[in-house]
């Protein structure tokens, strides 16, 4: 996530810092960058010079105190709130006050994560969608504490991305993953009684409801360990049974079956 956001700031023309947490990672993720850009020109979708005008706007660092003179700063880490609490403390401490700290979590609670600032009105967030550079829509969450200026700032960042904004309150899941969630542990509970296989659940549903990947494949695409990490979450706040994790879920996750990441979920992948 934290490669794609970086990608598309700068194809927009954003000359973007992106930190990691040690030299390896970073040069993974420039790599990975770099590699994406590549296949962009082979398929005609941009030319050589704005690829490498595009990277030249991308510098990395492993030192977070290089912030300081950035106007906005976006947090892509795990789904994990002390961490990100941790992040966004120590962000607060570099930055300018005017810099907007943004957080891509998609199912934490931000003012929770923008508490542990000093600028909670300066904090929002933006949740973007995997892949970004392909995936067109961007979440704003928008806390009790997000100012006007911040939000309308952040909103005309987005846009300038060219992605279209959807907007939510900061409650579980936003909007889309508060929809998606319950769909994914539907289908994984219909594995799990034997009602029907793998295979059928993701037929019916990408030909029956003409959508590009079925509930099932969509989870290993997003990682089974995060799924469950949001659903977790989302069940913790509203204590509604459909997002209760099924046991086949977290069976699986104990086991390292993650999806595409580790070659194997529901389906298996080379």
């Amino acid at each position: 996530m934290g490669g794609g956001i970086t990608q598309v700031c700068s194809q927009s023309g954003y000359p973007v810092l992106v930190s990691e947490i040690n030299d390896e990672l970073l040069q993974k993720g420039l790599a990975g960058i770099k590699s994406s850009l590549d296949r962009g020109v082979q398929r005609g979708r941009l030319t050589p010079p704005d690829r490498d005008a595009a990277l030249a706007r991308i510098r990395g660092t492993t030192d977070i105190g290089e912030f300081g003179d950035c106007d906005l700063v976006i947090e892509a880490a795990v789904e994990n709130l002390d961490l990100k609490k941790k992040i966004f403390g120590q962000i607060d401490k570099v930055c300018p006050r005017h810099t907007i700290l943004a957080t891509n979590t998609s199912c934490l609670s931000v003012i929770e994560i923008a508490s542990a600032t000093k600028r909670e009105d300066r904090v929002l967030g933006m949740h973007f969608f995997n892949p970004v550079p392909a995936m067109k829509l961007l979440e704003i969450a928008r806390t009790t504490a997000t100012s006007d200026e911040t939000f309308n700032t952040a909103k005309s960042f987005g846009q300038s991305l060219g992605k279209t904004i959807v907007i939510a309150q900061d409650s579980p899941g936003f909007i889309v993953n508060r929809l998606m969630v319950p769909q994914i542990l539907g289908a994984i509970r219909l594995v799990e009684s034997g009602a029907a296989t793998k295979e059928d659940i993701d037929t019916g549903m990408t030909l029956g409801l003409n959508i590009p990947l079925g509930p099932l494949a969509l989870a290993d695409f997003i990682g089974l360990d995060t799924v469950l990490a949001m659903a977790g979450v989302i069940y913790k706040k509203l204590g509604d049974t459909q997002y209760d994790p099924p046991q086949l879920l977290k069976n699986m996750v104990a086991a390292g079956r993650l999806g595409r990441k580790t070659g194997r979920g529901f389906f298996e992948y080379k």
